[in-house]
């Protein structure tokens, strides 16, 4: 099954939560509270144990865009890995190189991230990179690359990260565009939105 490619604010209202799909958070948290469908104000959810953790895991999906295939990979090296595996998993998905572009500020979705990543904007270590999976590493240099930098974008960009506070695992400097990899996010910054435990236990049946 491909990436979906629907309207964002359904998945949201599906949810019942602001999944940061959307730039217009306002727009999106109006319906937040009615699910999608001609019955939808009406309808009240009772979800089972299995279907709140399939929901997490949905969740989390739709959050990262990422198919089905990629995420069960993620939790399959998160279980592989030493210590807690819903850390190791929240620490995989904020590694990715597109996610590091959202968190450093250069986008307003991941989604517009993944396409700026796609498209060559940035450097890693100096080298030229266009894989949004690419998993970050601790002390990884990323920065806008040289030849798109007279990009009218970077410029409205450049003023806009200036006044941006950077998460404790990042580092930016705004008149450079380069940023660089600190370490990994503390628990207070993963995704709020969904429960990774759920999500483990959902793949750990499967």
């Amino acid at each position: 099954m491909g990436r979906y490619i629907g309207p964002k604010n359904k998945i949201a209202r599906r949810f019942g939560v602001n999944l940061g799909l959307k730039t217009n958070v306002a727009k999106v948290a109006k319906r937040l509270n009615q699910r999608p469908g001609q019955h939808g104000a009406k309808h009240k959810r009772s979800l089972s144990s299995f279907g709140k953790q399939l929901e997490e895991k949905q969740k989390a999906k739709f959050v990262y865009g990422l198919r089905e295939r990629q995420f069960r990979a993620y939790v399959e090296e998160a279980n592989r890995q030493e210590g807690d595996s819903g850390v190791n998993l929240n620490n995989l998905l904020e590694g990715r190189l597109d996610n590091v572009v959202y968190r450093m500020g250069y986008a307003s979705t991941r989604a517009q991230a993944r396409q700026l990543v796609n498209h060559g904007m940035f450097t890693v270590n100096a080298k030229k990179l266009d894989i949004p999976s690419y998993s970050t590493k601790v002390g990884d240099v990323i920065a806008v690359n040289p030849i798109k930098k007279n990009k009218k974008y970077f410029d409205i960009v450049a003023e806009q990260l200036a006044n941006k506070v950077q998460p404790s695992w990042l580092s930016l400097d705004p008149p450079t565009l380069t940023g660089t990899v600190l370490g990994r996010p503390t628990k207070d910054e993963f995704e709020q939105v969904f429960d990774v435990k759920l999500i483990i236990e959902y793949y750990s049946t499967r």
